[in-house]
């Protein structure tokens, strides 16, 4: 848990240096726990995201952009209703902790001015943002609604009294002697970290454990000083903000941790941290949300196509026993003297062989002869005849396995607006039956491509998805720009709008290329280029799916620290 109680009052600390002063200009809401506000202070927009997701809740500043829902939600409309165009008097946090406060002034619907507080409440999947009126301390909405009958010591319902989670009493770290540490600690229990964020608000177990590395001995002259010495650039706001990216799992602090091994990567604001931290995170599980159910539709399809194939391969390996079929047919045809009503087998010669060896043929005991004969001649027309209908079913389930595995891929780099493409995509298709809504067939047609931009200026568009592909490689791109994919791996298709760009953005283009494939996680990725006049569509081709020639290959390892430098964001 690295957004602890001190991470919070730091961020506090950002976001009064920043927007306090700022009026609310816009609110959105585009996912079910999370709003973003546009706030305009000293002379700039700033995105403020205010997150009540169960495993990502935050506040921060980002430049992350969001696409907001055609019909917004109703605590979206009370916000704005409320809040658009009030000011922000104050920003303040509880206590150390994880609750900040919002204290606005805006006008109600005569003119009058009525103040109100949002509140932040991040603590895991009890998170909540909720608004208060301010003279009355009565909640007016909440984003979630917490009844009696869940929680009879805090009610988050409209129009109930709005009532603070209960206070922990813990020491405050930032005010703590070495007397204090030593106080609070039993030195014969163990489990120092334990006790430690037991004891004082506001220390996470992560920060915990980074004392206790510090400190190497559990005795209280260690243990104090480590306390003291990591409480002290937190206590100056001198901090440092670093993400830790272990073989595990990435972490990330307002100061520097000895205790998690890794690469460090320092950011100018917490902001920034977080932005970096959770990017690919949050839209992960927000692609999830609104796609698990496109997820598990692929991966069935999948898993029946490679199930077929094996089967049709049986199949075709015993469609090859046609000539098998045939010779014992003319065989018994040859040796019906010999065959009597009733025989489960035969042995005669095979007088194909050059040294006239023998041959054991299973006989139907209920068939005559002659009918054991016929059996088998009408055995091996039919084998003859499955052996190319069955190659033509696997070559069809290979296609759909190769079709299915590139939108599974597509669905791990989505992002929630391609989601609905996909879906659309797999309607037209015959694969899902279609749906009908009024926002659908507002933005029909409407398809929009992810821009990047190289390090000498040169746009690089990259489609996220099958139409999206189909959308820049045959109508986007002109003839002579440079047109990348990756070899033989599923993956996005990527266009440099440029007819001769630079070695160097070429190499970008192509870690995008290899960023947005089934090889993200890989090293040293085989990535073609070429120019968009020698990639062609098949005719009856599946969505995405083309042929090229006259390619050149290059190999990158994807870097998503490149990848988020190179995105364009939109402005606030």
């Amino acid at each position: 848990m690295s957004f602890d109680g001190l991470f919070t009052r730091a961020m506090v600390k950002e976001l009064v240096d920043t927007i306090k002063g700022g009026r609310m200009n816009r609110i959105h809401q585009p996912y079910q726990n999370e709003l973003v506000l546009i706030v305009r202070a000293n002379g700039k927009n700033r995105r403020l995201l205010l997150s009540a997701h169960p495993a990502y809740a935050r506040i921060q500043l980002t430049d992350e952009p969001f696409d907001n829902p055609q019909d917004p939600p109703m605590f979206c409309m009370l916000l704005r209703k409320h809040l658009e165009g009030s000011v922000i008097e104050d920003i303040r946090q509880a206590g150390l902790d994880r609750v900040v406060v919002f204290d606005i002034k805006s006008r109600n619907e005569i003119g009058d001015i009525s103040y109100k507080q949002l509140y932040v409440e991040i603590m895991g999947r009890h998170s909540n943002i909720i608004l208060v009126d301010k003279e009355r301390n009565l909640i007016m909405d909440s984003i979630k609604h917490v009844p009696p009958a869940v929680n009879t010591y805090r009610t988050i319902l409209p129009g109930h009294e709005y009532v603070m989670p209960p206070e922990q009493h813990k020491r405050n770290p930032l005010e703590a002697t070495k007397e204090d540490v030593i106080a609070a600690l039993d030195w014969n229990s163990g489990k120092m970290d334990k006790q430690i964020v037991a004891q004082f608000a506001g220390v996470s177990p992560l920060l915990a454990k980074e004392i206790m590395h510090l400190a190497k001995f559990s005795n209280p002259e260690a243990v104090t000083d480590a306390f003291l010495s990591v409480m002290e650039p937190i206590k100056k706001f001198d901090l440092q903000p670093v993400m830790i990216m272990g073989a595990q799992k990435e972490s990330f602090y307002m100061i520097p941790l000895a205790s998690l091994e890794g690469e460090t990567k320092t950011f100018p604001t917490l902001s920034a941290l977080l932005d970096r931290f959770y990017a690919g995170k949050a839209e992960r599980d927000r692609v999830k949300q609104k796609g698990h159910d496109l997820e598990r539709f692929v991966k069935n399809e999948l898993e029946k196509n490679e199930s077929k194939i094996k089967k049709l391969e049986a199949t075709l390996e015993e469609a090859q026993n046609a000539e098998q079929f045939q010779l014992y047919g003319e065989l018994l045809t040859a040796n019906l003297y010999a065959v009597k009503k009733g025989m489960d087998k035969v042995k005669v010669q095979n007088y194909y062989d050059e040294n006239g060896a023998m041959v054991e043929i299973p006989l139907d005991p209920l068939k005559t002869p002659a009918e054991n004969a016929q059996s088998y001649f009408s055995r091996y027309q039919k084998a003859k005849h499955a052996q190319v209908a069955v190659r033509e079913q696997i070559k069809k389930a290979q296609d759909e396995v190769l079709y299915f595995e590139n939108l599974l891929q597509q669905l791990e780099t989505a992002s929630p607006k391609d989601i609905g493409e996909i879906r659309e995509e797999l309607e037209e298709e015959g694969y899902l039956k279609k749906r009908h809504s009024r926002a659908r067939r507002k933005n029909a047609n409407k398809i929009a491509l992810e821009k990047y931009e190289a390090s000498d200026g040169t746009e690089i568009l990259v489609g996220k998805n099958n139409k999206q592909n189909d959308y820049l490689t045959n109508r986007v791109a002109a003839r002579d720009e440079i047109w990348l994919h990756t070899k033989d791996i599923p993956g996005s298709h990527v266009v440099i709008r440029s007819k001769n760009p630079a070695p160097e953005t070429i190499l970008e283009a192509a870690s995008l290329a290899a960023y947005f494939s089934k090889a993200r996680q890989s090293a040293s990725v085989p990535v073609d280029y070429t120019k968009v006049r020698y990639v062609k569509k098949p005719n009856g081709a599946k969505p995405g799916f083309v042929i090229y020639e006259n390619q050149q290959t290059v190999y990158v390892t994807p870097d998503t620290d490149k990848v988020l430098a190179m995105k364009k964001t939109k402005d606030a």
